[in-house]
């Protein structure tokens, strides 16, 4: 699944343009459909870096689509399956296929709905530092990377732009932006989905630590799975074999990444710096390995 070449961004011109996030870019299909496009951009802390993964956008829309297929049983999702070929020009095709979804166009969510399985990232800082994640209590003396004693934690976020930063916020400020009935329902459709999939995944070898999912509405007030499933950008993923509690375990995911740019003299403000060959290189092949070992 490697491409030599690599799609930093989309130049479509049969379709309105809607939107450039930092990995995804959106077109108008028509008033009932989006096509969302997977690059080969990536981003760390919240800036667009300013080298592309050769392959990413490929190896993250086969993720997402496993996992849109393997959980449509919890909650419906936004794909159509209608061929992202089919409504782009012809001199068009080579930028959707393989990276592309044509999905419904629905009203999303105010909030990012963080599930989180075990210690680690921001809520290791957040837990040494108060002893808790978001706000919510833990037991003492629990280790770095540690499984949460008492199941998954939802921790909700809002939804920046690209270039700011996503805020924690309490489950009392969600029930305020949504309401209290689809505020437990967000929750409960997070946790059961991230649920399923960290014991799907640890049967294959990897070990899902966090995720991030978004939702949305249709006119009817349906909630729908959108933007992407349980991929290595919204996720953390740990080789099973490697991981100890007590040290941050490598990941196929872009820790790797986060981890080079820590070393940099960066303030991790946009522009960033632009990443190796041989980082790259390690970066597209630990992506891969989480599709192969998924799927």
């Amino acid at each position: 699944m490697t491409d030599k070449s690599a799609l930093f961004e989309t130049s479509l011109k049969s379709l309105p343009f809607l939107h450039r996030g930092k990995v995804r870019d959106i077109y108008a299909v028509d008033d009932d459909h989006l096509l969302i496009i997977q690059t080969d951009r990536l981003s760390a802390f919240d800036v667009i870096l300013p080298t592309a993964v050769p392959g990413k956008g490929k190896v993250l829309t086969a993720i997402s689509n496993f996992w849109f297929g393997k959980l449509d049983h919890i909650i419906p999702n936004h794909l159509t399956g209608i061929p992202p070929e089919s409504v782009v020009s012809p001199i068009e095709r080579e930028q959707v296929t393989g990276r592309a979804f044509v999905v419904k166009r629905l009203q999303p969510l105010p909030v990012e709905a963080i599930v989180r399985g075990y210690v680690a990232g921001s809520g290791w800082k957040d837990y040494q530092k108060t002893g808790a994640i978001c706000g919510i209590a833990l037991p003492v003396g629990l280790q770095e990377a540690a499984k949460l004693p008492g199941g998954a934690l939802f921790t909700p976020s809002t939804k920046a732009e690209a270039g700011a930063h996503d805020e924690n916020i309490s489950i009392a400020k969600v029930e305020e932006l949504l309401g209290k009935a689809l505020a437990e329902k967000v929750r409960d459709s997070a946790i059961r989905l991230y649920s399923e999939a960290a014991d799907f995944a640890l049967q294959k070898g990897i070990i899902i630590a966090d995720t991030k999912f978004e939702f949305g509405l249709d006119n009817a007030g349906t909630l729908y799975l959108i933007d992407e499933a349980l991929t290595p950008d919204s996720s953390r993923f740990w080789p099973a074999y490697q991981y100890v509690a007590g040290e941050s375990p490598p990941s196929y995911d872009k820790q790797f990444v986060r981890n080079w740019l820590e070393k940099q003299d960066w303030n991790k403000k946009a522009p960033a710096p632009a990443l190796p060959a041989e980082i790259l290189e390690q970066t597209i092949a630990k992506y891969q390995e989480a599709l192969r070992l998924l799927t």
